[in-house]
């Protein structure tokens, strides 16, 4: 499975200590998933907060941005 990180989410990653591991756990093991117009939101509890995900799949992942809550 190749990924690719938009600037934008890895500025979000540094600045909120998200590690990439972490994103492709939730990518691979969501607990909750949608889509919605070509796009997919996913989340996972990872014990210190749960991360949302947000990524589109052509050839590839692309994770446009994520947050923890």
């Amino acid at each position: 499975m190749h990924i690719e990180f938009t600037d934008h989410a890895r500025e979000r990653m540094k600045k909120r200590n998200i590690s990439e591991d972490e994103v492709i756990n939730t990518i691979k093991y969501p607990e909750k998933t949608e889509k919605i117009d070509g796009i997919y939101y996913v989340q996972k509890s990872l014990g210190r907060f749960t991360l949302h995900v947000v990524f589109i799949r052509e050839n590839y992942i692309k994770v446009i941005t994520l947050y923890p809550i």
